[in-house]
């Protein structure tokens, strides 16, 4: 029988779906429960009640362990610390493993003691706990959990996520892959684009908004008050298909969150080759030359960097190369995920 993983996290997530496939392909009989379902072929998927409100996951612990205690899987995985990661630990089934995403162990317990206390709690409950960044690892070590702890970032497709010939790219394309929600700041990536069309009138400059979110009602309305609306393209939530297809065609890359653990974004985009221009964080000081890190919200010196690699396409050329380098070399999603399947198998031998 194969070993039944039974995964907590958003079903419409791609990480999320990303991650139950390429277990399928290990093998694994996989299921997940969710408050936000979906269709993934090949997993069974159990839903509990919309979250509306961070206090409601607080009123989802029983329908979620009646689900694990009908799935009865041989190993429990939730994505997301202070939500499903509360869910999980409150089920008491082991092995429990648990990845952080960034914001739930880098913003949430900064919010209250509470949220601290709970944080702490929740991790307490873990087997192993797992993160894409060394940031995370440092906020997981704060807590100090008994259970172990490994750096595992998401890692790329190579073989759909690879570079474009620069040759092939038509004027300067710039891309966003963010959600367009408050942490990633996209506000500023349109400033930015703004101050970049006026020092650059002649530039054939395009910006490409991918993600979606809350925010796009308002980000419309700055780009049509900025007289953008020719120059900005609101493409929203893309599969793996419509985002090859709109890296192959950019240059530069944008990624400006305020906080943020290793970005899949930002590494699918160094793989297609492009440059990429990132906020400084210490995640992004792993993967991304220190002359393209710009501090958060400042679109100014968003624009400058900018600037700087479109009025020299050879610089900007050369670092999309570097960056595919990079990603060939360290961030192969199958590798990643080779060493999770690895630690899986290594706590159901732990008693």
């Amino acid at each position: 029988m194969p070993t039944h993983l039974c995964l907590l996290g958003d079903a419409t997530s791609p990480h999320v779906q990303r991650w139950a496939r390429e277990m399928l392909q290990r093998g694994y009989r996989v299921s997940l429960i969710t408050a936000r379902p979906a269709s993934i072929d090949g997993v069974t998927v159990r839903a509990i009640r919309p979250v509306h409100r961070s206090l409601d996951w607080l009123l989802r612990v029983r329908e979620t362990r009646r689900h694990v205690a009908e799935l009865a899987p041989d190993l429990l995985h939730a994505h997301y610390v202070t939500s499903y990661g509360y869910l999980a630990a409150r089920c008491g089934k082991h092995p429990l493993v648990m990845t952080a995403w960034g914001s739930d162990l880098l913003v949430t317990p900064g919010k209250s003691a509470w949220m601290r206390w709970l944080t702490g709690w929740i991790l307490r409950q873990a087997d192993l706990i797992t993160g894409d960044s060394a940031s995370l690892m440092s906020a997981v070590a704060d807590f100090r959990p008994p259970g172990a702890a490994e750096e595992i970032h998401w890692g790329v497709e190579l073989q759909r996520f690879h570079p474009v010939p620069w040759r092939h790219k038509q004027g300067s394309q710039l891309v966003s892959l963010r959600a367009w929600e408050p942490n990633y700041n996209i506000d500023t990536i349109i400033e930015a684009f703004a101050l970049l069309q006026a020092r650059l009138p002649g530039a054939d400059l395009r910006l490409h908004l991918l993600g979606g979110g809350s925010l796009e009602d308002a980000l419309r309305s700055q780009a049509h008050t900025a007289q953008l609306d020719n120059k900005v393209q609101f493409h929203g939530r893309l599969d793996d298909t419509g985002m090859t297809r709109v890296l192959g065609a950019s240059k530069i890359s944008v990624s400006v969150p305020s906080s943020d653990a290793t970005s899949v974004a930002m590494l699918e985009s160094m793989a297609c080759g492009l440059a990429v221009v990132a906020s400084e964080l210490q995640a992004n000081r792993h993967w991304i030359d220190a002359q393209w890190l710009v501090a958060a919200g400042d679109a100014t010196a968003l624009a400058a960097r900018l600037e700087a690699l479109i009025a020299n396409d050879a610089i900007a050329e050369q670092a999309g190369l570097q960056n595919a380098a990079r990603i060939a070399q360290d961030g192969d999603r199958a590798v990643q995920m080779n060493r999770m399947h690895a630690l899986y198998q290594q706590l159901l031998r732990t008693p």
